[in-house]
């Protein structure tokens, strides 16, 4: 029987291209030259298909027959679709993580809101960003739901396709630290129906930042 590598080749290829997107050093709308990237990968162009399939089934990329592979744009109507959706799982989320949290598992949450805090009080955003992400991940982490989690992490994924950000806006991430404060102590006092509502709603407080940002710019979403 023949082996099997640990990573295909076209895993680590999907990986870099997803980084790259993800970067914004292939933007939304770019069409994605075959050729020209199997050759800066020194690699045939099956494995870069193969991994452009990849991408494309988790919506970062779009097959267009005829015309090529191209990475995907988020619109508006993008973002008003997939933040109600974001916002109920997450609720779902939060909601099966207080019942299942054990006292561990609320102190390690509580560190990582204490960095949230810190880089609050100190205007330090990216910083803010990633222990946002992490609070987040952390919630669902703890539902013990694989199939939430691997549904969010999809949609986080595609999200990332845009390039504005919320906590751009004047005085959202002090409206956000707030948020998560309401979310830390849902969590501290078990209360599962409490959790859910405050993170759903925080999800679509999200979405009305970003969408003061597209009124302010009058850009497109990506």
């Amino acid at each position: 029987m023949n082996r099997i590598a640990p990573t295909a080749l076209y895993q680590e290829v999907a990986e870099r291209l997803r980084q790259r997107i993800f970067a914004h050093e292939l933007t939304p709308g770019t069409w994605i030259d075959e050729q020209k990237l199997a050759e800066q990968y020194g690699i045939s162009r099956t494995p870069l298909r193969e991994a452009l399939k990849v991408l494309a089934s988790e919506g970062l990329v779009e097959l267009k027959p005829r015309r090529g592979c191209y990475v995907t744009e988020i619109s508006r109507q993008d973002l008003d679709d997939i933040f109600p959706l974001m916002a109920m799982l997450e609720g779902r989320c939060a909601a099966e993580a207080v019942k299942a949290a054990k006292t561990a598992d609320i102190a390690a949450l509580k560190n990582i809101h204490a960095e949230l805090e810190s880089a609050a009080r100190e205007g330090r955003i990216d910083a803010f960003f990633e222990a946002n992400q992490e609070f987040h991940r952390k919630i669902q982490e703890l539902s013990g739901n694989r199939w939430l989690l691997s549904v969010i992490q999809d949609l986080r994924k595609v999200l990332k396709l845009s390039r504005l950000h919320s906590l751009s806006l004047e005085g959202r991430l002090q409206q956000s630290l707030d948020e998560h404060r309401l979310i830390m102590a849902a969590m501290e006092s078990g209360d599962a129906g409490r959790a859910e509502k405050v993170m759903h709603d925080h999800l679509l407080s999200g979405r009305e930042a970003l969408a003061k940002i597209e009124t302010s710019t009058g850009g497109k979403a990506s």
